[in-house]
């Protein structure tokens, strides 16, 4: 069975109504990054961190995931997928993908701020259990945090995400611009002749191949016309 790895981006679930961060009206602009995405704000203010992804969690609960996300879920049908996101939804693993790698970690849980990646301390957050109080600790005593990778924080699966690419044997990108790394450089692995998909509206730089098959749609339209000519 071929290996197809899927890298998304923000533009990958603005059609579910997700705002993106970046844009100009986007989530950044009125939070700055330094408020609320660096390991500093953590340290500094913990609670006003917590209280923005705590808000996060309610713009985002009950959001479907769109035609995108459900067609390359189907794409398991025929291939072997992997679907790495830059994303902190959980909307690939709602449409059905059963292998997603999350780079930027993921909004529905909390963890552990003194060990992130100690799955025992993992809380699995959604429904009516949306945020984390303030003073709440994790199961080692330590606050919990959302397990989001702040800027200048380690990306701990973006080695895992680059064996994937490089043992793929199709590569698609859709809805991202391609320019934040670590996750920009992912592409470069591809081996050579490996075909590579760009689903984008817009003219995208930093892709790092330059024989790329670039369908200028959204990542809806644009999945329904690759669906068809891979399926």
């Amino acid at each position: 069975m071929k290996k197809i790895v899927v890298l998304t981006g923000a533009g990958m679930s603005v059609e579910s109504g997700l705002s993106t961060f970046r844009a100009d009206d986007g989530l950044w602009e009125n939070n700055p990054v330094s408020r609320v995405a660096t390991h500093e704000a953590w340290e500094s203010d913990p609670e006003y961190v917590n209280a923005f992804y705590n808000m996060l969690r309610t713009k985002y609960n009950g959001v479907s995931p769109n035609n995108g996300h459900l067609l390359v879920a189907r794409l398991e049908e025929k291939y072997d997928v992997t679907v790495v996101t830059q994303n902190v939804d959980n909307l690939h693993e709602a449409a059905g993908s059963t292998k997603v790698i999350h780079l930027h970690g993921e909004l529905m849980k909390a963890c552990s701020s003194r060990d992130v990646e100690d799955t025992r301390c993992h809380v699995q957050l959604g429904g009516e259990r949306l945020e984390i109080k303030p003073g709440e600790l994790a199961a080692d005593g330590s606050l919990l945090r959302p397990y989001i990778v702040f800027f200048g924080e380690a990306v701990p699966n973006i080695s895992v995400a680059a064996d994937c690419v490089a043992d793929a044997d199709i590569v698609i990108i859709i809805g991202t611009s391609m320019v934040v790394y670590p996750a920009a450089g992912l592409v470069r692995y591809a081996r050579n002749g490996v075909p590579v998909y760009l689903i984008d509206p817009n003219d995208v730089i930093g892709n790092g191949k330059s024989s790329v098959t670039h369908i200028k749609k959204g990542a809806s339209a644009g999945m329904e016309q690759l669906f068809a000519e891979l399926m």
